[in-house]
């Protein structure tokens, strides 16, 4: 029956109505009206088994603000901690509650992960051999996955388990494919993978582009090149023994601690920075972007990274996509020298570049106008009673060069560079400058360096 009451009983129908109208709601972006459909759900969730699962096939729909879906998970969680039907679907919802494609998150804080994950583990081993044993596996093994780098061995362990229970299943196989491509284990996770499209009637793209980023981070180039060529890429091997194509350029947010790196005791992502990189395949590329920060990565680097992009960064109509940091590939150990420089033409320095040949860059990080005083430029040994004024338009960043450059060889070219320029400017790196061994030249170009960066 069906009533208005506080102990209302909501028939199938009405459960199944009021779920489906919600979704409808929710994917047509009428997220009030979906609220209100789920509204006597979450009423009635608390005495009624089916009301609890309609609430979680809504919510693996991955329809609902994250934060909504979230309430609504503990919502269930709290009145359902001994059903072990329930806890499975929990389990299996996780990932709706947490955004995915932010690879390198940390473990998340709110308690519903952790509680749920708990839950199962306990049930698992109650339920061996009884027909809910493979479900439950299921939501303990995503639900170990959400939880970063903290329960590894319990997912790694579910995840196999899932299929040994029932090897035909392809998604069980690419499921551990996925967890073994988050943690870093490439070789494995392309054999998972190869056996999940090998299950599939029709390839699926998702299992596909799995299969190539495990391949490329395997540095298994043939079954990487299969894969982008059955997707339509004019593509071929290149560069570091890879894929190699055109795709211009992209973003990838560095971490310092990727996902791929982390363990259970160290599992955040330390300092991070969205950078350039010249996109070399689906899921590859070189560093184009001196960092602000050291992360172990920085330009020249080939880095290896996800693909769902986490977002996307505009500039006038272009639409950038960034994508999460997987795992660094080669390091190529560029030098890097910070500088502080002036210039009359926006970009100027950064132009020189040009004339540097071998890959080597000038980078700036900030260009600003500053007022500085004339006589403290020119003689820092001056008691001045009064400041001459002059503007500055400064520029301050990195200067990267390929390891086996000279750096004198580096210095007279980004002299030579400057002597060309109609407009006048001037590049102050004082470790450039004692690494070619100029000491004289590295004094005055602390100095300089030094009050541009006070001001």
């Amino acid at each position: 029956m069906t009533s208005n009451g506080p102990s209302a009983v909501l028939s199938s129908d009405a459960i199944e109505t009021l779920a489906r109208g919600a979704l409808a709601d929710a994917q047509d972006g009428r997220a009030g009206m979906a609220l209100q459909k789920l509204a006597p759900l979450r009423t009635a969730q608390s005495r009624q088994q089916e009301a609890a699962m309609a609430l979680l096939w809504v919510v693996d729909q991955f329809c609902l603000e994250r934060d909504v879906a979230a309430d609504i998970l503990s919502e269930i969680a709290r009145a359902h901690d001994q059903d072990a039907r329930v806890l499975t679907g929990l389990g299996r919802c996780l990932e709706a509650v947490r955004d995915i494609d932010d690879l390198n998150a940390p473990p998340p804080d709110n308690p519903l992960f952790a509680s749920v994950f708990e839950r199962l583990n306990e049930l698992v081993a109650d339920y061996e051999g009884k027909p809910e044993h493979e479900s439950i596996l299921n939501g303990l093994a995503t639900a170990a996955r959400m939880l970063a780098r903290q329960h590894d061995e319990t997912a790694e362990r579910s995840y196999r388990a899932l299929t040994e229970i029932d090897p035909s299943n392809a998604q069980y196989h690419y499921g551990l494919g996925l967890f073994y491509k988050t943690r870093g284990r490439f070789a494995e996770g392309m054999s998972a993978n190869q056996v999940a499209a090998s299950l599939l009637e029709e390839p699926i793209q998702s299992y596909q582009w799995n299969l190539g980023i495990c391949a490329t981070g395997a540095g298994n180039a043939a079954v990487a090149l299969d894969v982008w060529k059955g997707l339509g890429l004019d593509i071929a091997i290149g560069r570091f023994g890879l894929p190699d194509c055109n795709l211009g350029q992209c973003k990838v947010k560095l971490a310092e601690r990727p996902l791929a790196e982390r363990s259970a005791d160290s599992d955040d992502p330390g300092a991070e920075e969205t950078i350039w990189i010249e996109r070399l395949s689906p899921c590859h590329g070189v560093v184009r972007s001196v960092l602000y920060q050291k992360l172990g990565v920085d330009y020249g680097d080939d880095v290896l990274f996800d693909g769902a992009p986490i977002t996307h960064h505009t500039y006038g109509e272009i639409k950038v996509p960034v994508f999460p940091h997987l795992a660094t590939l080669i390091r190529r150990s560029y030098q890097v020298f910070d500088f502080a420089g002036t210039q009359e033409a926006n970009r100027q320095l950064a132009d020189l570049s040009e004339a540097l040949e071998e890959d080597a860059v000038i980078y700036p990080h900030s260009e600003s106008t500053v007022m500085l005083c004339a006589n403290c430029w020119r003689d820092p040994d001056r008691d001045h009673d009064n400041h001459e004024r002059m503007e500055k338009h400064v520029v301050r960043g990195k200067i990267a060069a390929p390891p086996g450059m000279d750096p004198r060889s580096l210095l007279d070219r980004i002299d030579a560079a400057i002597e060309t320029q109609q407009r006048r400017c001037q590049l102050y790196a004082p470790d450039l400058c004692r690494a070619a061994g100029l000491t004289e030249r590295e004094a005055i170009d602390r100095r300089r360096f030094d009050l541009l960066m006070r001001n």
